[in-house]
């Protein structure tokens, strides 16, 4: 595949977690930094920066479960095989499995909302997290509006019971994948041809937009309980954050970033927006690679 030379001497292999097989490469032989993609893409979203951030850092780049050409599991009756908890799971278990005990933790998207949870669920684990245009899940819920509805309507969306999203995703997969990307690129022609390729080949089948499908109805559902459960019990963001958001997007019109994860963090927190649509790292890739190399340090 042509998006194979954007990852040259990257090591290649299939790890099994508790309960899914997992893609992942590595390259680099410095601090370990773990990069973690959003709905529907892949791993290859860093394909503009690994190679410079390998030249520092060992970094692993994943596919969700579910996701790319990681396995895409049974979600279960409550949806629970595809909570961010679950998900955080297959992502410590693979670091681990590759020697990584404490990590760097860079996310986009759904990557990040996993990234949120192994923050929560394992803070021993991560050194420092930059989270990429989001909230958090129950924010985004309870303060939603007609606005956050229109631009992210994919959340309300595929949360309904299956096989209604899945059928009309279904008949034309590659029109919602291409109105999806239009409605969220900011920055024309920043996603490849090579690229998008790559996204429209693991998109384009039914047991990946079911499986994308499950992520969604588990952040709706069991998702929202634990979220709870934390907030009741105090529990929040140890390690130093870093928040970039779409200043093209929606997220910074609709919330002051910065003070949301104030309140989820007790960590120092900071970050800006970049000159973007939601894809950071394909759109402003030059910007995204300043602000890990600096922030990613001890």
């Amino acid at each position: 595949m042509a998006i194979e030379r954007q990852f040259p001497d990257f090591e290649i292999t299939d790890l099994r977690t508790a309960g899914a097989t997992i893609h992942c490469l590595r390259k680099g032989s410095g601090p370990p930094l773990l990069l973690l993609h959003g709905y529907p893409q892949t791993h290859v979203i860093w394909h503009k920066i690994a190679n410079r951030l390998a030249e520092r850092y060992t970094v692993v780049l994943t596919d969700l479960r579910g996701y790319g050409d990681s396995s895409k599991p049974e979600g279960g009756p409550r949806h629970e095989n595809y909570s961010f908890r679950v998900m955080a799971q297959d992502q410590l278990e693979v670091m681990r499995q590759l020697g990584y005990d404490r990590f760097f933790l860079g996310a986009h998207d759904r990557g990040a909302r996993v990234a949120h949870r192994i923050c929560l669920d394992h803070p021993e684990a991560v050194r420092k997290v930059c989270l990429m245009d989001i909230v958090p899940t129950l924010t985004a819920y309870r303060e939603t509006n007609r606005e956050f509805a229109t631009r992210y309507m994919w959340w309300f969306f595929l949360i309904q019971k299956e096989p209604l999203p899945e059928h009309m995703i279904g008949a034309d997969p590659l029109f919602f994948l291409n109105m999806h990307f239009e409605m969220q690129n900011g920055t024309p022609g920043a996603l490849t041809n090579e690229a998008l390729a790559e996204y429209r080949r693991c998109f384009c089948r039914s047991d990946a937009i079911h499986a994308s499908c499950e992520d969604y109805r588990a952040a709706a559902d069991i998702d929202l309980e634990m979220d709870e459960a934390d907030e009741k019990a105090g529990r929040k963001i140890e390690a130093p954050l870093l928040a970039l958001w779409a200043g093209k997007g929606s997220i910074g019109k609709l919330w002051n970033v910065l003070d949301v994860w104030h309140r989820h963090a007790n960590g120092s927190v900071q970050g800006r927006p970049l000159e973007a649509g939601h894809y950071l790292a394909e759109e402003q890739p030059e910007e995204v690679l300043e602000e890990m190399l600096r922030f990613f340090v001890d």
